[in-house]
C-alpha cells in the first residue's frame, strides 16, 4: 500500500514538473524584441542586446523622420506624398484613418513604383508612424 501511495506522488510530481516545462518553452523569451501591429519592434521586457536588425530599424525610422522634419520646416503641407527614400525603403505619407485614395498606385512613391526601393515606412501627416512593410 506504501509503495503505490509513493509511486503516485513521484508520478504527480514528474507530471507538474513536466507541464512547467512545456509552458516556459511555449511562453517563448520575456526579454525580446517583437513587432507591433505597425511593424515596428518594441522591447519585451529587458532585453540585454539591441539585435542589428532592431537598430537598422531605428536607423530607418530616424531618416524618415528627418526627412519628414525637412519637408515640414521647407514649409509643406503634408496631405498624401511621397517624402523620398531612406536606404530600400520608400517614406510616405498617408491619411489616419486610410482612405481609397492611399490604396492607388499612382499615389505610391516613385521609387517604390518602379522598384528602385522595395518596402516602404508610412507616416501620418503629424509624422506618427502608419506601418512599415518589409
Amino acid at each position: 500500500m506504501k509503495k503505490s501511495y509513493l509511486f503516485w506522488i513521484i508520478g504527480i510530481i514528474v507530471l507538474i514538473f513536466i507541464i512547467c516545462l512545456i509552458v516556459l518553452i511555449l511562453r517563448g523569451n520575456e526579454d525580446d524584441w517583437i513587432k507591433d501591429s505597425r511593424g515596428v519592434y518594441i522591447k519585451h521586457g529587458n532585453p540585454a542586446l539591441t539585435p542589428n536588425y532592431v537598430k537598422e530599424q531605428q536607423d530607418l525610422i530616424s531618416c524618415s523622420r528627418a526627412l519628414y522634419g525637412n519637408m515640414k520646416a521647407s514649409g509643406i503641407n503634408f496631405y498624401s506624398q511621397c517624402l523620398g527614400r531612406c536606404i530600400d525603403y520608400s517614406i510616405d505619407i498617408v491619411h489616419v484613418p486610410r482612405i481609397s485614395e492611399d490604396d492607388l498606385v499612382e499615389n505610391q512613391c516613385s521609387d517604390y513604383r518602379k522598384g528602385l526601393t522595395k518596402h516602404f515606412i508610412e507616416l501620418d501627416e503629424n509624422e506618427n508612424i502608419v506601418r512599415i512593410v518589409e
